[in-house]
């Protein structure tokens, strides 16, 4: 049997471009992503040069936005941010199931990398946990696996390069 190990390219002339988008509903958790995130693709340099944000107003709304911005050829990844702390009612469930089939659905498609980066937890204080509490930040793990996605796409379909079309 034949087999290759692909390694990750490196970014493309010009840096990559990446498009956060991030559902303003739980806004004391989902700024915090941001920030995380933000500061994530800062510390990569000129490796990343541009970020794009956008906000929706929950997470339900995160897919569209996605699929908008892969279809667009404008972006080498989009990091969807976004927070459901369950309440009294079945809505929690049908948020979280909404969401993650939408963006699982937008990332299979394969223009781009899509990363979930999507809190779902019972309380508002685990929520704080995931983002520089003592669960680590869920915001600086979605930015570090976009980058890390966007490179080992590039190394899977090198004459892509991911969505990027200029």
């Amino acid at each position: 049997m034949n087999t290759q190990e692909l390694v990750a390219l490196p970014p493309p002339p010009g840096g990559f471009r990446f498009l956060v988008a991030v559902s303003q509903y739980n806004s004391l958790v989902t700024d915090r992503l941001l920030s995380g995130a933000l500061d994530t693709f800062r510390s990569f340099g000129n490796e990343v040069t541009q970020v794009s944000v956008v906000r929706v107003p929950g997470a339900l709304e995160l897919p569209f936005v996605a699929s908008r911005a892969a279809a667009s050829g404008a972006y080498d990844g989009i990091l969807a941010l976004g927070c459901v702390i369950r309440g009294e009612t079945g809505h929690y469930e049908a948020v979280v199931d909404g969401v993650t089939q939408g963006l699982t659905a937008v990332n299979a498609q394969g223009a781009v990398p899509v990363v979930f980066g999507i809190l779902t937890t019972d309380t508002l204080l685990q929520a704080l946990d995931r983002v520089g509490g003592k669960a680590g930040h869920k915001g600086v793990e979605g930015a570090t696996t976009l980058y890390q996605m966007a490179r080992l796409a590039g190394a899977i379909a090198p004459d892509s390069r991911g969505g990027r079309t200029s």
